[in-house]
């Protein structure tokens, strides 16, 4: 717990330290992130605890990798020997071992995921996606999205959403999500009566 403590508390000056370096001022930083300068102001002073939804515009912004934005500490073996899981037609691999609410990790969704209406789910917490082949239609709140290789999209969990085949073909995307968010899209089987609906 100490650790995580202080891991988080160091947060603040490195995010001070890196807008320096890029010659940026708290208002640049704001405008060009979306997050308030009183906001950018708390968490450089250690006055504000950091959050996901806070750290990933940041970290874009900075051009530096979430790692080096927290401080984590080198390991030995970077290696990663994670297990895929296959489930509710969709094999997800962790990418990451770390243990703490956002976790990595690349999905391959077949065509048997492709309801004929899609039916949206909300949860707390955070998600990004990037698509790296084949197209995905993302379901968010009002929009209805197809997104090809190279595309990505962030958003707040709590709006209804799904993502899924645009077409008749696998398609890979690397995903950032809680545990919360890998329980809703992989491990919640459809019931009976809806996958009679999809004809399955």
């Amino acid at each position: 717990m100490d650790d995580i403590s202080s891991t988080m508390d160091a947060i603040g000056p490195r995010l001070r330290r890196l807008r320096k370096q890029r010659d940026l001022t708290l208002t640049g930083l704001a405008r060009s992130t979306g997050i308030s300068v009183s906001t950018l102001s708390r968490l450089e002073s250690g006055q504000r605890r950091a959050t996901i939804e806070l750290l990933l515009p940041l970290a874009r912004e900075l051009r530096v990798a979430m790692d080096d934005l927290i401080g984590a500490p080198e390991t030995g073996d970077p290696r990663l020997r994670s297990k895929p899981i296959t489930r509710n037609g969709m094999t997800l691999l962790p990418l990451t071992q770390r243990a703490g609410n956002l976790q990595a990790y690349k999905l391959i969704i077949y065509p048997r995921r492709r309801p004929r209406r899609p039916e949206v789910s909300s949860h707390e917490g955070y998600e990004w996606l990037y698509v790296l082949n084949g197209r995905l239609r993302l379901v968010l709140g009002g929009n209805d999205l197809v997104m090809g290789p190279g595309e990505a999209a962030e958003f707040d969990t709590k709006t209804p959403h799904w993502f899924g085949n645009a077409d008749e073909h696998p398609v890979e995307v690397l995903t950032l999500f809680g545990h919360q968010g890998e329980r809703v899209h992989l491990r919640a089987a459809p019931s009976r009566a809806k996958k009679q609906a999809q004809g399955e």
